[in-house]
C-alpha cells in the first residue's frame, strides 16, 4: 500500500469518525447545525474513501474504512455519550478488528 493511498484512506476513516457525533446530536437530521456537519464530513469521507480506491483493492479498502470507522463511533460513544458495551457488542467489535487485520495481511 503506497502513502497516499494510506493517508486518503486514513482521512476518509477521520470524516467518517467525526460525522458520526453530528448524526447524534442532528436528531434524526431535525437540528440544522449538526445535520450539515455530519452531511459536510461523510461527503469528506466519501471523496477520501474514493481517491484511495485508484490505489486499494475495493474490498481491501472498505473493510478497513468501515471496520475501523465503527470502532472509532463505538469508541465515541463511549466516551461523548456515556454508553455501555454488553459482552456481545465487545465480541462483535473484536470480530470486525479481526476482519480488518485479516484483509490487511497479506494472503500467502
Amino acid at each position: 500500500m503506497n502513502p497516499t493511498a494510506l493517508q486518503f484512506l486514513v482521512l476518509a476513516i477521520a470524516a467518517e469518525v467525526a460525522g458520526t457525533p453530528g448524526l447524534k446530536a442532528s436528531a434524526g437530521f431535525g437540528r440544522i447545525g449538526p445535520s450539515m456537519l455530519a452531511v459536510l464530513r461523510y461527503a469528506l469521507a466519501f471523496y477520501f474513501l474514493a481517491q484511495s480506491l485508484k490505489y486499494i483493492p475495493l474490498g481491501v479498502a472498505y473493510a478497513i474504512w468501515s471496520g475501523l470507522g465503527s470502532v472509532g463511533s463505538v469508541l465515541l460513544g463511549l466516551l461523548i455519550w456515556k454508553e455501555i458495551l454488553g459482552p456481545v457488542h465487545i465480541l462483535g467489535i473484536a470480530l470486525i478488528v479481526v476482519d480488518v487485520v485479516l484483509n490487511v495481511v497479506p494472503s500467502t
